[in-house]
């Protein structure tokens, strides 16, 4: 097991604000190229975004519109499948039009955290193609391949809120988990770094402004930049002087 400090991120809402602005948008999109008399609004998917993936959004959301007549078992599968991979080609095109800004702090924190020698990777239960494609927009290629890891999609059998992928990060990367910090956006996300024994710090977005986090250490409405500070919700005061987070703000966070 490595001595080296770990940063564990989130990608969805974390890296970049992709939930609003990117996957609501591509899925409308999807329904509508494929011919299906749906659109979900901002509060319909606000209440779907508890179920991490996806795939698992759709099938929740069918299982609760019978009224749609998709059918069941492998007939609705089927349209699963074809509308999440189309929403995903969407997806790209939207990433790679420049329509997901990063977070705030996000490809400052991760430059200097792997200039600092700390093995820094992705965990999200996002499509692997997705996320490397939000990661490569905001931190760059070149930070992308100095990363220890992106683990995505359905590399584990259990999503978030389940431990899951951050149990297999901290294996693949070797990282000691009590030298190890993750950010998160959202309250799976959260409770999933929680049960995997990681300390967590909690960047909100406009879906998880009004959630409670009760086991992070912070939160934070984000990383703030210099000139730009962020605002603490909620946990401790981690912030440098300035007023945003930086490495000796996680060593804080870690040591608290």
């Amino acid at each position: 097991m490595s001595t080296a400090y770990g940063l564990l991120l989130d990608c969805d809402g974390t890296i970049a604000d992709t939930e609003r602005d990117g996957h609501l948008v591509a899925f409308n999109r999807a329904f509508a190229d494929l011919g299906y008399d749906i659109s979900w609004s901002v509060e319909e998917y606000r209440a779907l975004l508890d179920v991490p993936g996806g795939k698992e959004r759709l099938r929740t959301y069918f299982s609760q519109h019978p009224e749609l007549g998709l059918g069941s078992g492998e007939a609705l599968e089927r349209h699963v499948l074809a509308l999440h991979r189309r929403k995903s080609e969407v997806y790209l095109e939207l990433v790679d039009a420049g329509a997901m800004p990063g977070r705030p702090g996000i490809r400052r924190l991760v430059h200097a955290a792997l200039d600092g020698g700390w093995r820094v990777a992705v965990a999200s239960t996002s499509s692997a193609r997705s996320v490397e494609a939000v990661a490569r927009s905001v931190v760059g290629d070149e930070a992308v391949e100095r990363m220890s890891g992106v683990f995505a999609g359905d590399v584990v059998e259990h999503k978030k809120p389940h431990p899951d992928i951050y149990e297999l990060a901290l294996t693949d990367v070797g990282l000691d988990p009590s030298r190890t910090i993750v950010v998160e956006d959202s309250r799976p996300g959260a409770t999933a770094a929680q049960r995997a024994g990681l300390t967590h710090l909690v960047t909100v977005n406009h879906f998880t402004k009004d959630e409670h986090f009760p086991d992070a250490a912070t939160v934070v409405d984000s990383l703030g930049e210099p000139g730009a500070p962020s605002t603490v919700i909620a946990g401790a005061d981690a912030r440098n002087a300035e007023g945003f987070h930086d490495l000796d703000s996680l060593r804080r966070l870690l040591a608290g």
